[in-house]
């Protein structure tokens, strides 16, 4: 196929750029030394869709449809990643015996359509994509096949019996090309997943790499079991560990720098019966550089949030598991705190995500400084407002609501399953109900919930038990939505997560039956009354609108008809 037609004289035709223009982006041409279509699009002359549908519509190029297009990947391998990389292409499927289907950002590139010719010995049909498209492809079916080339060059330059000798004096079989190699695979593997953790598992005749990708565990690559002993010394030299202990847990950092942003992470190593297992918490910054409107508080939430910022003193908490996203909203809600004006320290185990302007500091309880001899020390510091990474003990709530109630704002977490049931567990830990009354200003319980990727989700009649569970008339027609799989959400059905919330703002009525002594039910009862949207009423909505699913829902939170 060829195209005798210029990229910029097709937009100019299409009236998406001017002569002029076109001129002044040539000469930039000249300097830049970057293709026409990318520079137009990187200066911001023209967008990367508006390039696709000029040629779409004038050419007859087809617009690779993602979302009902297999992906074979037999015929991912007929094109090396290098050449791939190169020319920002990825095969996707043969439509005979000599043609190749491609997805290729620049379809009017000769030279690259000459070459995956050559390679393959087909005749190469383009489809045209955008760049991320076809990097995410490229990264997702290539990754796979390179880790397995490192693993199987690794076997083939080590035996068995020099892998598991793996010790402190043959470093050089440590940081040999092929483990380096499959250790950055899996890493990077796991960034641009968008994954918060890397499992690395070692059974009796393999390694299981899972992956979790928007809270669930995904298993990403199976490895040759013996690799194991060079993969985890590998990464205990890049979190600067101990390689030669393998009997006790270690826990170690690393900061390394992937499609040029750094990325922190923390390792944990645990000894098993087949070997150490590592986990890496992945803590990419850009996950806490969050606006308050995207973490998907309601507008009647949003005013309860707006009032936790504006109050002069008293503890506002976030509480909810493990993962589901308190550090990002505490960091977005100090965000907005940090102006010239305010002294804000922070107590964290770990720093997640460093703010500028703000005095963080790191708990270290092997030097002795423990959650309560940080706040002890910062409240000697003038703060105005008090981060505590989280209450866990009798101790740190006491310091904090003595913070709270000498005019300190004090943010923190703790784990509960709903806002009610926080207020109970400050007083089981021996707070007494008047101290809680009168210190805490409000509370937060979130949990986050997969969303149905937009390209695939499918529309079906609902059920009258799924009427029901929702609270709708089954006489009623009712439209549900269910995830149904596509190469866009790696055959999930689902892509992203969003927060769910309930907001309890302490008022006089609640404050009043706290120090009554008022029970769980009672206290949720005032709470409803005060207008609190519980985090059930919340999935239940996000169902409606098409957002998630039923069964998502009941995975995240307990679900009932009330």
């Amino acid at each position: 196929m060829r195209h005798a037609k210029r990229i910029g004289d097709l937009l100019v035709a299409s009236g998406k750029i001017t002569q002029e223009q076109l001129a002044e982006a040539i000469q930039l041409q000249q300097v830049k030394k970057q293709k026409l279509g990318e520079l137009l699009v990187t200066e911001g002359i023209v967008d990367e869709e508006d390039i696709i549908n000029v040629l779409k519509f004038q050419l007859g190029i087809q617009r690779v449809d993602f979302e009902n297009t297999y992906v074979d990947k037999d015929a991912v391998k007929s094109i090396p990643y290098v050449l791939a990389k190169k020319h920002i292409t990825v095969p996707l499927f043969y439509d005979n015996s000599d043609n190749l289907i491609v997805a290729i950002n620049d379809p009017l590139d000769i030279i690259a359509l000459d070459n995956l010719k050559l390679v393959t010995k087909k005749n190469i049909i383009p489809f045209i994509a955008t760049k991320k498209e076809i990097i995410d492809l490229i990264e997702r079916f290539y990754n796979t096949d390179d880790a397995a080339r490192a693993v199987e060059e690794f076997n083939k330059s080590q035996s068995l019996d020099e892998v598991e000798q793996t010790s402190q004096d043959n470093m050089e079989q440590i940081n040999n090309a092929p483990v380096v190699r499959l250790v950055n695979n899996i890493i990077e593997t796991g960034v641009r997943s968008q994954a918060s953790d890397i499992h690395i598992e070692p059974y009796e005749d393999r390694i299981r790499v899972r992956m979790r990708v928007d809270g669930v565990l995904i298993e990403m690559m199976k490895l040759d079991i013996r690799t194991h002993n060079a993969i985890v010394s590998r990464i205990k030299i890049l979190s600067d560990l101990n390689i030669a202990e393998r009997r006790l847990p270690q826990d170690g950092a690393i900061v390394l720098k992937i499609d040029n942003r750094d990325i922190d992470f923390r390792v944990s190593i645990l000894p098993t019966i087949y070997g150490e297992k590592v986990v890496i918490r992945i803590l990419d910054q850009a996950q806490f550089q969050m606006r308050m409107e995207d973490l998907g508080f309601t507008d009647f939430e949003m005013k309860h949030i707006q009032d936790f910022l504006a109050a002069p003193h008293g503890i506002i908490l976030a509480t909810g598991p493990t993962g589901s996203g308190k550090s990002t909203t505490l960091y977005t809600l100090l965000r907005n705190l940090n102006t010239a004006s305010d002294n804000i320290i922070t107590v964290e185990d770990p720093v997640e995500y460093k703010l500028d302007g703000i005095n963080q500091v790191q708990v270290n309880t092997k030097a002795g400084l423990t959650f309560v001899a940080g706040l002890r020390s910062i409240l000697r510091q003038d703060p105005d407002i008090i981060m505590i990474g989280e209450i866990r003990d009798v101790e740190t709530a006491e310091i904090a609501i003595r913070s709270s109630i000498t005019g300190h704002l004090v943010f923190s977490t703790i784990h509960t399953n709903d806002a009610v049931s926080t207020i109970s567990r400050l007083i089981d830990m021996g707070i007494p109900p008047y101290l809680v009354s009168s210190s805490i200003y409000g509370i937060i319980s979130q949990r986050l919930i997969r969303k149905l990727c937009p390209r695939c989700k499918e529309k079906y009649q609902a059920s009258v038990p799924e009427k029901e569970l929702l609270g709708i008339n089954p006489d009623e027609e009712l439209i549900l939505y269910s995830a149904k799989g596509c190469i866009s959400c790696n055959n999930t059905g689902y892509k992203g997560r969003m927060g769910i919330h309930e907001v309890l703002k302490i008022n006089r009525h609640m404050r009043e039956k706290i120090s009554a002594g008022a029970t769980y039910d009672e206290l949720a009862d005032q709470a409803k009354l005060d207008g609190m949207v519980p985090l059930m009423q919340n999935a239940k909505d996000l169902i409606l609108e098409g957002i998630t699913t039923i069964e998502e829902t009941l995975e995240i939170t307990f679900f009932t008809s009330e």
